[in-house]
């Protein structure tokens, strides 16, 4: 284990993980934090606590996730001795989270490690469980006050939060009487992804491009975060969620925040998020009578997809054979303001597509060409940025250049920033750095009450109308394709095409 030096570490830490036996912590949580050992960022004092009705040793759970480490991490276990280190700060406690006395048993290990440390330690209960067990597990929580300290607990909530407006609205009604919203942080791992970070960078660091970023020099923006898989095993939850709700309602409207927010003064946490919360409340809402000429829904065919047969979504385990939900969707959205009035941003997510792919694109107006011969004008484009968030993290830019010759021909090329190409060293995982920031108590990158039900304002009139209008075309997209054709017509009945990124070179 290296210490690093460059950053100011959390205090003395103890964890625990609701669900610690679950898919979410073996995957991505334990890895995440044992990463963060690995790189020096963890505390001298912590502890690691899994809990879940599971039966399980200390010896055995730490097998369990060790597991996962090997299968799931970026980096697995290099048998120098470091999992050795990090494993006995992790235990399991086999507990009910709808029983309020097996809280007793959290309450003892905070006594105990408060009293072997010599202070009082930093407390996080991550909620890594289904919805439904959110409410029981926060009350409990309350009720033994062991979140009474609120400078130094907190209660870390995953996705998804609440099913529409109204519980979102119940279920921050009831979190924020039992702790302060400073204690309460809802995670979405998108905004731990460093492409996602670097977006403020780019704008607020760089006097290139923050004058131009606007609806004078900005024909529309493009946000796509499409999959190469289908729903999997998850074919049970998705029945109740769908791709409006599953990506759109935080992911990409988060992401879409930090494309169009005011420059902040402070990288203070409530200040980033007061000028996201601006950006949602611009948003134009959508009038019902209005949801299809805004927004496309799909629903992926039976078919193939890189060489292998694959079921249509209505054939999926756990799925109802005349289902109605959506695994594609695109919007249309516009930003009432100063900055962005009448500037379209065009978003789609969607299962079974052509590529895997997450990717921002600011496409700019065109620049006059009217001094230019004919010749130049055979290529002309306009000048283009993309921000791909994955699989590949890169920054581009596309602008005009002359082509070598006697003859005044231009074409269009690109200036990339590649982060595999530039830094050596490993780029942390989404979840290494919300969960530091969790520990550090920097509430920057976590979503906060309004935020959530400001976002879910914004979808509700397309989800109350697409249930109330049941499709007729299910299902209306192939495996392999980008989606159904009328999200093709959504961007280009307004002369746009939507925007990929040109093959990956071989070596």
């Amino acid at each position: 284990m290296a210490k690093n030096n460059n950053k100011k570490r959390p205090s003395s830490t103890v964890i625990f993980i609701f669900g610690g036996s679950g898919d979410l912590n073996q995957r991505k949580l334990t890895p995440a934090l044992y990463n963060l050992f690995l790189d020096g960022f963890m505390p001298d004092n912590f502890a690691i606590v899994g809990t879940g009705r599971t039966e399980y040793s200390d010896d055995k759970f730490r097998k369990h996730l060790l597991d996962g480490i090997n299968d799931f991490s970026r980096r697995k276990d290099d048998k120098s001795g470091s999992w050795e280190k990090f494993a006995p700060n992790v235990s399991y406690l086999r507990m009910d989270a709808d029983k309020a006395e097996d809280y007793k048993g959290i309450a003892k290990i905070i006594q105990d490690l408060e009293a072997a440390w010599g202070e009082h330690p930093s407390v996080l209960f991550y909620l890594a469980v289904a919805p439904q067990l959110v409410p029981d597990i926060a009350t409990n929580l309350h009720k033994l006050k062991l979140c009474k300290d609120k400078a130094s607990s907190r209660i870390i909530v995953e996705k998804p939060f609440g099913h529409d407006l109204k519980s979102a609205q119940e279920l921050n009604s009831l979190l924020t009487s039992l702790f302060e919203e400073n204690q309460i942080y809802r995670i979405d791992h998108y905004l731990g992804k460093e492409t996602v970070q670097n977006i403020l960078a780019l704008r607020f660091a760089n006097a290139l491009f923050e004058p131009i970023w606007n609806r004078n020099y900005i024909d529309h923006v493009q946000i796509t975060a499409a999959e190469t898989v289908g729903v999997e095993d998850r074919g049970g939850y998705y029945e109740q969620a769908g791709a409006l709700r599953d990506m759109v309602q935080n992911h990409i409207l988060q992401v879409l925040c930090m494309v169009a927010m005011e420059a902040p003064v402070s990288f203070e946490a409530n200040e980033i998020r007061n000028k996201k919360s601006d950006v949602l409340n611009a948003i134009r809402k959508i009038k019902k009578t209005e949801v299809q000429k805004y927004a496309v829904r799909g629903q992926y065919a039976a078919g193939w997809m890189k060489g292998a047969k694959v079921k249509s979504y209505r054939e999926e385990k756990g799925v109802a054979p005349e289902s109605t939900i959506d695994t594609f969707a695109a919007v249309k959205f516009y930003i009432d303001n100063w900055r962005w009035q009448d500037v379209p941003f065009y978003v789609r997510t969607g299962k079974y597509l052509m590529e895997k792919t997450t990717l921002i694109t600011i496409q700019f107006k065109e620049a006059p060409k009217y001094a230019f011969p004919p010749e130049a004008s055979e290529t002309w484009r306009a000048n283009r940025l993309t921000i791909s968030i994955q699989p590949e993290m890169d920054i581009r830019l596309r602008f005009q250049a002359k082509r070598p010759g006697q003859t005044m021909s231009l074409n269009p090329v690109d200036m990339v920033f590649s982060y595999n190409d530039n830094y050596d060293e490993p780029q942390p995982e989404a979840y290494e750095t919300l969960l530091l920031d969790a520990m550090m108590g920097n509430a920057t990158q976590f979503m906060r009450d309004d935020q959530v039900e400001t976002a879910w304002e914004v979808i509700m009139p397309i989800l109350e109308t697409w249930e109330s209008r049941p499709p007729v075309d299910f299902p209306n997209y192939a495996p392999g394709t980008w989606g159904p054709e009328d999200a093709e017509a959504l961007i280009a009945k307004d002369g746009r095409t939507w925007v990929t990124l040109p093959p990956k070179k071989k070596d």
